[in-house]
């Protein structure tokens, strides 16, 4: 690309005639339509985009046209390409037109209007190099933000703001189509935070554009930095939410130190598997009904990307509860879940919110399990806590006490015999199975209930 051709955003001015813009696409709307004011039987349709082309430098973009121009227009590119606009229409900001869209540096905006205006994407290899980098830097201050404890903290005082947030992605759910009264479709998606304050909060999405760029992230593996989030209180669920708006800016693993401290917290505790077993958002055990078997539940998780829950009828094939105690048992801290050094008197890990504080722990079962039926086994399923007790029957204290020929008995009591076990299933990009596998319950199968699952299993054959 000859950049001599081009003008900077930091230097672009109304008296400009034919200009040439080029920057990564940092922000976009849905296509949106309005009467036309001269003819209200006719609809103009709009779009908006913010590309940048610095670290100090990026705009506001609005195109107008027909239908065709601007459907075809919002297609060629998303969020993260490189584009170059040509020849548009350079004015001031407009104070009530902006305030719905992203804050920018510039005094100015840009039009593109058929047929003067073009937005072309970038095949200069060099000028994408150059500007990817960009996509990393915050829209704002990236010490300007608040964490999700904030946001709890604060509650209700928030309602309505306008913020910046920093957290890490858990989970990300399938978007829901939706058609409102009036016959306009639309789209919902919601998205599970956490930083090192809470362990689940909840992003809500409603345009395309968002939906898309969060849908190619992988959970705990991102960090965001969401300039301009709006925060309300939702009184369905009785707590704290936040929406991506016009105005919101979604930087994906920014480039500051503490989105890195972040991502490597996130990082670790995945790794630890300590937010496999966070309840907040599980469903009652009762309520879960769904019966699979072993194949069933590897394939079902192969299609659907999201967290589920669902109930077999299979056998326990390894229980190691004749191995040593510090294998079956194990000191977390209570603070970020992360096991307990060596010496029980503090966290092992490096970035615990705690480390600072004397430390605190919970002792409890924390165990790898089989499990398996006749098409299959679900290796090093987690056995932890309260649903550890109740599968055993006894509490630490007392398994501690137990002499090594009662531990193995204990263990006979439950190896290859048939169970009702419910679990929760968790995608695993670290996994070579794709998955992590919860045990919420496990207990001894009803003979009845068994019988009825196999007829069941039989009629599918």
């Amino acid at each position: 690309m000859a950049f001599h051709s081009y003008i900077n955003i930091s230097e672009l001015h109304p008296s400009f005639s034919h200009p040439k813009v080029f920057g990564i696409v940092i922000a976009k709307t849905d296509v949106r339509s309005f009467p036309n004011r001269k003819n209200s039987e006719v609809e103009r349709f709009t779009f908006g985009f913010t590309i940048r082309d610095s670290p100090d430098f990026f705009i506001n973009v609005s195109a107008w046209g027909n239908q065709g121009y601007i459907n075809s227009l919002a297609d060629n590119f998303r969020i993260g390409d490189c584009v170059t606009v040509e020849n548009p229409l350079v004015s001031s900001k407009d104070p009530e037109k902006d305030k719905f869209c992203p804050a920018t540096p510039s005094h100015y905006r840009l039009l593109v209007v058929e047929p003067h205006s073009q937005v072309l994407l970038c095949t200069d290899t060099d000028t994408v190099d150059g500007l990817l980098p960009l996509m990393h830097l915050p829209a704002k201050d990236s010490v300007d933000f608040y964490s999700l404890g904030d946001i709890m903290a604060n509650g209700q005082k928030l309602d309505g703001a306008v913020i910046n947030i920093l957290a890490a992605v858990k989970t990300i759910s399938e978007p829901k189509q939706f058609t409102t009264s009036d016959g306009r479709r639309g789209q919902r998606m919601e998205v599970k935070l956490f930083d090192d304050s809470v362990s689940s909060f909840p992003l809500v999405c409603w345009d395309k554009e968002s939906i898309q760029l969060l849908q190619t992230l992988i959970p705990r593996e991102a960090v965001l930095f969401l300039a301009d989030a709006k925060v309300s209180f939702d009184s369905f669920r009785g707590g704290m939410m936040a929406t991506v708006n016009s105005r919101s800016v979604i930087t994906v693993n920014p480039d500051s130190r503490e989105a890195s401290l972040l991502f490597s917290y996130a990082k670790q505790m995945s790794e630890s598997g300590a937010l496999d077993h966070d309840e907040a958002d599980d469903p009652a055990v009762d309520s879960i009904t769904d019966v699979y078997t072993v194949n069933q539940l590897k394939l079902k998780a192969k299609e659907q990307p999201d967290t589920f829950f669902g109930l077999t009828y299979s056998f326990i094939s390894k229980l190691d509860l004749d191995s040593s105690v510090s294998k079956v048992i194990k000191t977390r801290c209570c603070k970020c879940k992360f096991q307990a050094a060596a010496d029980m008197r503090s966290c092992s890990n490096q970035l615990c919110p705690g480390r600072e504080q004397p430390f605190s722990g919970s002792t409890a079962f924390d165990l790898l399990v089989d499990v398996t039926d006749h098409t299959g086994t679900l290796q090093a399923c987690s056995l932890r806590g309260a649903a550890a007790e109740q599968t055993l029957g006894c509490s630490t204290d007392e398994f501690i006490r137990l002499s090594d020929d009662q531990r193995t008995a204990l263990k006979w009591k439950l190896l290859l015999e048939r169970c009702k076990i419910c679990l929760k299933i968790l995608p695993s990009a670290r996994r070579k199975s794709g998955i992590r596998t919860v045990i919420l319950t496990c207990s001894l199968a009803d003979p009845g209930e068994v019988k009825q699952h196999m007829s069941a299993v039989l009629q599918q054959l």
